[in-house]
């Protein structure tokens, strides 16, 4: 019975399926299997009469080493963003000031933002109140009462 031998390309063309799960898939996990695969194959390549168990052994050592490095040094060089509320909308209104556009009663009113209505919750007030949002809770704006001088 003979042995099952990989040739060089079938860890090439291992390696680009996995090059195409890692576009379909998010994150960075099946790119190092990816390239792993590619180191494999080119190690096969060079040294043609490496075992099965060695060629698989060596995907599997190289796999996780990757994986385990990119994992330490994301971890070590997080990547900040120039705009970290891009995506936070609501979050990106903590802190300012509004006049209320609906009074607040029973805890409940409204503000108007630029050009969209939120509703608010905090303490009543009458419509001529200004409040600066403190929180957000969902869609709603945590509201405290600014005190006119």
């Amino acid at each position: 019975m003979t042995e099952l031998a990989f040739v060089f390309w079938y860890w090439w063309v291992l390696a680009l399926i996995l090059l195409a799960v890692e576009i379909l898939a998010p994150g960075f996990f099946f790119l190092w299997m990816a390239i792993s695969g590619f180191v494999t194959g080119a190690l096969v390549l060079l040294i043609p009469a490496t075992s099965m168990a060695i060629q698989i052994l060596l995907f599997s050592v190289l796999s996780i080493v990757t994986i385990i490095s990119w994992k330490f040094y994301g971890k070590k060089h997080t990547i900040t963003s120039d705009h970290p509320l891009l995506n936070k909308r609501g979050d990106q209104y903590i802190g300012r000031v509004f006049s209320l556009y609906e009074p607040i009663k029973n805890g409940q009113g409204k503000i108007k933002v630029d050009d969209s209505i939120w509703k608010v919750h905090g303490e009543d007030c009458d419509i001529n109140s200004r409040v600066k949002v403190i929180a957000i809770r969902g869609t709603v704006f945590e509201v405290e009462r600014l005190l006119t001088k």
